[in-house]
C-alpha cells in the first residue's frame, strides 16, 4: 500500500517551538481530518510538507517496489489574496497555471479542454468564464480545489477550506473531496473545525497540537483522553 511517512518531524520559527516529534502515516485512498486549536501547528505543518518552511526530521512517499518516489502535492490555502475588481476570469487562472505563454494572447483548445475536465471534476464547469471577484466563497474553493487537481496529486492538502462558506456548502465540500480521494485514489489531509462532519466523512482523524496528541478513527480519537481534556467543554459527546 502507498503512505506518506512523517517521523521526527519538527519546525522551529525564530527560535520558538511550532511543532515537536510529529508521527504519521498517511494512506492512500483515505480522507484524513486534521484536527487541533489555533496555533497548534495545523498550517504550519501543511507548509513544512510542501516545502515552504524548513523543517526537521522525515517526510517519504513509500511506494512499493520503487525508492526515492517524489510525490505530487496539490495544495488548497484558506483562501485567496486577489484584486475583486480585476477582470480575471477562472479560465485565466488555470491558463496561467499550464503555459507560459501571456494570458492576454489567448490559449488553445488543449488548455480549454484540460481547465473543463478539472472543473467538471468538481463539479464547478458552469463557472469556467466567470470573474474570480463574481465567485461565492464555496465557488472559489471548488475553482481552487479542481485547480490542485492539476496534475492530480499523490497528497491532496485542503488548509480549513471552509472558512468562507456556510455549513451546506461546507457539508457539500467534504462529500466532494471524499468521492474525489475514492476516485483518484490519492492521499488527503483536510484542516477542519467542524468535528461532526469530520467524524461523519473523514477515515482517520489527527489531533494536532505542537506534536500528535492523538490519530486512528474519529471514533478512537474522541474517545482518547488527550481530546477529551481539549474538547469536552466545546463539544458534545463524541465518543461513540
Amino acid at each position: 500500500m502507498r503512505c506518506f511517512i512523517i517521523e521526527n518531524l519538527s519546525v522551529r520559527i525564530a527560535g520558538t517551538r511550532i511543532l515537536e516529534n510529529v508521527n504519521l502515516h498517511i494512506h492512500n485512498g483515505e480522507l484524513t481530518a486534521l484536527i487541533g486549536p489555533n496555533g497548534a501547528g495545523k498550517t504550519t505543518l501543511f507548509k513544512a510538507l510542501i516545502g515552504d518552511i524548513p523543517y526537521e526530521g522525515k517526510f517519504a512517499y513509500v511506494v512499493p517496489g520503487q525508492k526515492n518516489v517524489k510525490p505530487k502535492i496539490g495544495y488548497v490555502p484558506q483562501k485567496l489574496e486577489f484584486d475583486h475588481g480585476s477582470p480575471v476570469s477562472v479560465m485565466d487562472l488555470f491558463a496561467a497555471s499550464m503555459t507560459k505563454r501571456p494570458v492576454w494572447l489567448g490559449y488553445g483548445n488543449k488548455v480549454k479542454s484540460k481547465t473543463q475536465s478539472f472543473l467538471e471534476a468538481v463539479k464547478a464547469e458552469h463557472l469556467v468564464f466567470k470573474r474570480l471577484g463574481d465567485l461565492s466563497g464555496g465557488e472559489l474553493q471548488r475553482v481552487l480545489l479542481a485547480l490542485a487537481l492539476q496534475p492530480i496529486p499523490d497528497l491532496l492538502l485542503l488548509d480549513e477550506p471552509f472558512s468562507a462558506v456556510d455549513q451546506r456548502d461546507s457539508e457539500g465540500f467534504y462529500s466532494l473531496v471524499q468521492s474525489l480521494v475514492k476516485r483518484y485514489d490519492f492521499a488527503a489531509i483536510i484542516v477542519s473545525h467542524d468535528l461532526e462532519l469530520a467524524a461523519k466523512y473523514s477515515q482517520r482523524m489527527i489531533y494536532l497540537n505542537q506534536t500528535v496528541q492523538a490519530s486512528g478513527t474519529p471514533a478512537e480519537v474522541f474517545a482518547d483522553e488527550n481530546f477529551k481534556v481539549k474538547f469536552k467543554t466545546t463539544t458534545g459527546d463524541y465518543s461513540a
